[in-house]
């Protein structure tokens, strides 16, 4: 019973976190508009953000092992309702990237929690458990847009998005606040209350290759996923709400892809799936850029969708099937690594549209997409390698 319970809150947890990262792209053309803030300001806003993950999941990686998850679980969810709360009410950017740091710190503390406690309690099915964890965290970026269009029509402010999402967030909390009262994780109570190493885990080639590929993976997610609605409604002229309406198809790729991925693993090692994912990126990402059709416009962000999607639940599932004991690492290593991408894309899109425009800016997406083509490749030759080895053995 109460595994079905954890499941359940970080399963709702994670498709309220899924809204909520992918808000803040949907949002950015009317947050700069008010807050009167430049390409450049709004690179640095996603930069702050980013660095507020990087420390949040090294911080998670390296200590959430010495606490109850699920209580804090709860904590992290409070504070999360009271930095969004305050960040509505912001009315000058710099104090923005105050809150934004924060928000990503604790974002990625829960991202490592849950992370460890759904691979913990579903060893068997860790595959399946993790891709439909990440599944509902797309269902929340597949809903973002809609959310925003909906409340739109009755209030076209950016404030009320984030004052609502709190409210079904505080109401999350108040949940795991009561599992955390009332049970005691077996999840945790299974593994020993200390600190995680690394170094030790960097020192493993294929767990090296996880975090370069990570930092392809966030760069072209995020990057695109912040950029996307500005490039299509500055770059190429559409209207804002088609653009909103057309990211939609990348959104509904991700939720396809991971809630299916599992499925093909009856005929594909792990190693051949993520390189039919990739590829499938690659192409949606090139796509994205090359034309102005909303037909193909749309095509693309559903392949670069579908391609992405996948990737790092079966990545992170990969990687944990090889050291499971090392769970919080290396999902914080991930998240690091996406962080950085994510940094990088957010920053140098936001530097280059000043200086050159968003439409020529936006080349950044698919060049990002070579380097994620590579790393993939690589990690991809590694795992197939180490299974080899021991099936050998």
């Amino acid at each position: 019973m109460y595994q079905r319970q954890v499941t359940i809150l970080v399963y709702l947890s994670f498709m309220l976190l899924g809204l909520l990262s992918i808000l803040w792209g949907i949002l950015l053309p009317d947050i700069m508009v008010q807050l009167q803030m430049s390409p450049a300001a709004s690179g640095l806003f996603f930069a702050c953000l980013s660095l507020g993950s990087i420390t949040g999941a090294f911080l998670g990686g390296k200590y959430v092992q010495k606490f109850e998850f699920v209580p804090l679980f709860a904590v992290l969810l409070l504070t999360l309702v009271v930095l969004i709360i305050g960040a509505s009410f912001v009315q000058f950017w710099p104090l923005l990237l105050f809150f934004v740091f924060a928000l990503g710190l604790t974002c990625s503390g829960l991202f490592t929690i849950g992370h460890t406690l759904i691979a913990r309690l579903y060893v068997e099915k860790r595959a399946r458990m993790m891709g439909f964890m990440d599944f509902m965290f797309s269902l929340g970026t597949l809903a973002a847009p809609l959310y925003v269009v909906v409340l739109y029509w009755g209030v076209e402010d950016w404030r009320w998005p984030l004052r609502i999402l709190a409210i079904f967030l505080a109401g999350t909390a108040a949940f795991a606040w009561y599992l955390g009262r009332t049970h005691q994780s077996p999840a945790h109570m299974a593994h020993a209350k200390g600190s995680l190493s690394y170094r030790q885990v960097m020192k493993k080639p294929v767990f090296f290759a996880l975090a370069l590929m990570m930092f392809g993976y966030g760069a072209v997610e995020w990057g695109h996923g912040n950029w996307f609605v500005t490039y299509a409604s500055q770059g190429l002229a559409l209207s804002t709400e088609q653009s909103r309406l057309i990211f939609a198809f990348f959104t509904g790729g991700m939720v396809l892809s991971r809630l299916s991925f599992s499925l093909f693993l009856r005929w594909f090692t792990s190693a051949q799936l993520l390189m039919i994912l990739v590829t499938c990126a690659f192409f949606g990402a090139v796509l994205v850029k090359v034309t102005a059709v909303p037909a193909l416009l749309q095509l693309g962000n559903f392949a670069l969708g579908l391609g992405l999607g996948a990737i790092f639940p079966l990545m992170l599932t990969a990687a944990m099937d090889l050291d499971s004991a090392n769970g919080p690492v290396l999902s914080g290593l991930a998240n690091i690594g996406g962080s950085i991408g994510y940094q990088a894309a957010a920053l140098g899109t936001g530097l280059a549209a000043q200086q050159v425009g968003i439409a020529t800016a936006y080349w950044l997406i698919p060049i990002l997409a070579v380097w994620l083509f590579g790393t993939v490749s690589y990690f991809s030759y590694l795992l197939h390698k180490k299974h080899t080895q021991a099936v050998q053995v």
